[in-house]
């Protein structure tokens, strides 16, 4: 395994550690998330449940607030059936046991959503106190789940898509490593800029260690990500992995973490969105296929999102090997 060639500064805080060993299998997921958990606290101080109603896919959501107001009416259909149905005037005394548990739920939903069409009313003092309790509980509850549906709706969000692999190209005679990126909203992004960073773990004194370098950009921001917008690092002299093979960047296990952010028009807001490639996702001798076409009328573009990742071999010209003075075996 190459050592890496000291005049390239690595980066120190990227708040990731340099310890090699105790890193799972990338530092950023697909999502752009931290991939790591944390330990040593209680549950419920290590989660912001505000933040997780948020970010959470719009299904679980849904589940979850379904879940909450049946669960919160199976508590209070309880507390109606333990004191009594006899003090729900409108409920049969007759009807079987189930009936009378149904009844007693649908009063409790009527009073939570405060809807009350009067067929049932309580009767008696504890009745009538948790009936007062429910209609404050469904008062605070529905503002509350209000603001979050509000929250998500609001939520302002760059809407990109990456394409799943990173390429190693033919690029001004020589290579470069490329990926692509598009808005598949009908947001409009402007000021879109792009930062790419490598880890790579090389070993030191025997020991693995993970170091970061950023990798310049053949363009590293564009005005308008109208199109699609492939983002080039060209392996020459400049960059931290000049001369290195495709086997070299297995061996370090290299991850490209990758971070764009732009203004959004809509929202008068920046945002920002990050995912990584590890070795694993970068295809060698490749190219990216045009992903966008006039429309046949010839009106308007036609930008075919199902294409970010498409790409095809391509012959690879021969990289500079690096002199062998610069080149260290490790032990």
């Amino acid at each position: 395994m190459r050592k890496h060639k000291e005049k390239f500064e690595d980066i120190v805080n990227t708040g990731f550690g340099p310890q090699s060993f105790v890193e799972g299998s990338r530092l950023i997921n697909k999502k752009g998330e931290a991939n790591l958990k944390k330990v040593g606290m209680p549950f419920w101080n290590r989660i912001s449940v505000y933040h997780s109603l948020l970010r959470m896919t719009t299904g679980r959501f849904l589940l979850i607030v379904f879940l909450s107001y049946t669960t919160l009416n199976l508590i209070f259909a309880l507390l109606y059936y333990s004191v009594g149905v006899e003090h729900l005037v409108g409920v049969d005394g007759h009807n079987s046991t189930m009936y009378q548990f149904l009844d007693a739920f649908f009063f409790s939903s009527q009073t939570l959503t405060t809807v009350g069409y009067g067929h049932v009313a309580p009767s008696g003092l504890a009745t009538n106190i948790i009936a007062a309790c429910e209609s404050l509980v469904g008062i605070l509850v529905f503002a509350v789940v209000t603001g979050l549906l509000y929250g998500r709706f609001s939520r302002p969000r760059a809407f990109i898509v990456f394409s799943h692999n990173a390429i190693i190209a033919p690029y001004k005679n020589s290579q470069a490593i490329m990926f692509r990126i598009a808005s598949y909203k009908n947001n409009y992004l402007t000021d879109v800029e792009a930062t790419l960073t490598v880890a790579l773990h090389e070993d030191v004194d025997s020991k693995l260690v993970t170091k970061f370098y950023p990798l310049p950009l053949e363009i590293s921001k564009i005005n308008s990500l109208a199109l699609s917008w492939t983002i080039v690092h060209d392996l020459n002299e400049k960059s931290p992995l000049y001369g290195y093979t495709y086997e070299d960047l297995t061996n370090y296990r290299m991850e490209m973490i990758v971070s764009i952010k732009a203004f959004d028009e809509h929202f008068s807001n920046i945002v920002q969105q990050r995912t990584s490639y590890t070795y694993r996702e970068l295809v060698e001798g490749a190219r990216f296929l045009p992903m966008f076409r006039k429309a046949p009328n010839g009106t308007h573009t036609i930008l075919e999102l199902q294409k970010v990742n498409a790409f095809e071999k391509a012959t690879l010209p021969k990289m500079e090997i690096l002199d062998t003075g610069s080149l260290k075996a490790n032990a």
